[in-house]
């Protein structure tokens, strides 16, 4: 028990909870950081982890990362995550879902599920059997479907105001931007980018992904650790998180970091060491906002696109404004970020409390 108490990533969570099925292989942890503003909301992510050590400080993080992100993005619910530890590609299986689905009901609506990295809106749909805390889906009253369409819009915007306070450029038309991940979120993003005229290179571990990505978008491939090395106009983490830390950030040859990865800051000296270097970070819970903004309104029970709109365009006003104050207190914008999504949570325990 004291593992989790005594876990730097730990933060005041409400609840860590802990699932295992001994008939179905299911190993998974649910998070519950904070339901000040709401039901916890936040997507299950599959993986191996070599320690059980390594899932539970990712389950911290992204679940803490969730409440931030549901703060800036001004929606009704609190932050939560779960991470089942298995092979996605050998260990998924209907049963499994099946069980992930019973220990989401058994929590009575305290979180919200959806999908992450391993897992997509056809396992949810499974995981829905069991529960109906579930969003995501593909089918039914209010379903939102898969989000990472969304999430790339947001991170394609989000990457233009950075681009426009760093470099004063209007648009992307001619920049350079390395894209670590081109996965549905990744891929996404890349042809966004492409479409508007940036030229891409691009790394990722699945090598159908990168022959598309050279074939659609004329784009140039890096081994996966030389990412970090390209001249670039924008590096773009859109895969693991921990990726910006005092090994890589000196290695970058950017203006800009603006990506969807969650957590991509390993400590918070590593904002300050982007500042150093002059590089402007885009804050990544700000900025990869849109898909829980598209899944919220499903959490909500009627899903309107109008709606999702609205939000994801209040949402990069916000990051537009924690770029500009960021450059006014001469602070990192991750710090800027902080301040005001812990006012907005502190507030709502407050109004909640009394």
């Amino acid at each position: 028990m004291s593992a989790v108490f005594d876990s730097a990533s730990f933060d005041d969570h409400e609840a860590v909870n802990f699932s295992h099925c001994p008939e179905t292989g299911l190993k998974a942890i649910i998070a519950v950081h904070s339901t000040a503003l709401g039901p916890a909301a936040g997507g299950c992510r599959m993986r191996l982890y070599e320690r059980e050590e390594e899932a539970l400080t990712d389950v911290l993080r992204l679940s803490r990362g969730m409440t931030y992100k549901n703060a800036m993005a001004e929606l009704p619910l609190g932050g939560g995550k779960s991470v089942v530890v298995g092979d996605p590609a050998k260990d998924k299986t209907a049963r499994l879902l099946e069980s992930l689905g019973d220990a989401v009901e058994r929590l009575g609506g305290d979180y919200w599920i959806a999908e992450d990295m391993g897992i997509g809106p056809e396992d949810m749909a499974i995981v829905a059997r069991r529960t109906r805390y579930v969003a995501g889906l593909a089918k039914g009253k209010a379903a939102s479907g898969d989000p990472s369409p969304v999430t790339a819009e947001g991170i394609f915007r989000g990457l233009k105001i950075a681009v426009k306070h760093k470099l004063q450029r209007p648009s992307v038309k001619g920049l350079t931007v390395a894209i670590q991940g081109i996965g549905h979120v990744g891929y996404g993003l890349a042809r966004l980018l492409h479409e508007a005229g940036a030229s891409l290179v691009v790394s990722d571990v699945n090598q159908a992904a990168l022959k598309s990505a050279v074939a659609e978008f004329e784009a140039d491939v890096v081994d996966p650790d030389s990412i970090y090395d390209v001249d670039a106009d924008v590096f773009a983490p859109c895969a693991a998180g921990a990726i910006l830390n005092a090994n890589t950030v000196p290695r970058l040859k950017v203006p800009v970091v603006a990506g969807a990865a969650n957590n991509q800051l390993d400590v918070p000296e590593s904002g300050a060491l982007l500042k150093q270097r002059g590089i402007l970070y885009a804050p990544d819970y700000v900025i990869n906002g849109g898909g829980i903004i598209n899944v919220a309104g499903e959490i909500l029970g009627n899903y309107d696109p109008a709606w999702v709109r609205a939000k994801l365009d209040r949402l990069m006003q916000t990051l537009d404004a924690v770029f500009t104050e960021s450059a006014r207190q001469d602070l990192s914008p991750e710090v800027v970020a902080d301040r005001i999504a812990r006012q907005r949570i502190e507030e709502a325990r407050l109004r909640k409390a009394g």
